[in-house]
């Protein structure tokens, strides 16, 4: 069911693309007396993994949303990783009697089950992070959870850099 979906483009109309990038050099000439700090020649954070838990009581959400996500990773450039879900839900259930007093053997059983989907991508700068993490979070359907966690690359210490002397 999803296979025409993926050769999916979104193509903007001529006069749409055109209004779009006068409004996008208005505002990179804007933007350029404006932040200073961006042409100071500040180095980007460089980030080897980002891996996302998504949790919900619907596994057809987080398979459509998980489709959502993807798809707007590969519009900007990331390299996609692994994208898996558990066979079985988290089950919790609960049991209560029916009566407040008496009548220990008539009980209610409530059963919550929790799907669990999980995303990684590779390769990405801080700009690219946070853009792509504040899409997708803003795009979040209701019921589901998200949990990102990201691994930042960072140098050596220059005390580690070097071989330790002889003893």
């Amino acid at each position: 069911m999803l296979q025409p979906f993926r050769n999916l483009r979104l193509t903007l109309p001529a006069r749409c693309a055109s209004a779009l990038s006068s409004i996008a050099a208005n505002t990179t000439a804007s933007s350029a007396d404006a932040s200073p700090a961006v042409n100071s020649g500040q180095i980007d954070k460089l980030y080897s993994k980002l891996e996302i838990e998504l949790r919900g009581i619907d596994p057809a959400v987080l398979k459509s949303y998980t489709w959502f996500a993807t798809t707007a990773a590969e519009h900007l450039g990331i390299e996609l990783g692994k994208c898996w879900s558990p066979r079985k839900a988290h089950h919790e259930r609960m049991t209560l009697l029916k009566s407040v007093h008496i009548y220990k053997k008539h009980r209610v059983q409530y059963e919550i089950r929790t799907h669990f989907r999980y995303m990684n991508f590779h390769k990405l700068t801080g700009s690219t992070l946070d853009t792509f993490l504040e899409y997708i979070e803003r795009n979040l359907p209701e019921g589901v959870a998200l949990q990102a966690s990201k691994t930042e690359l960072q140098q050596v210490p220059e005390h580690l850099q070097q071989p330790p002397e002889q003893v």
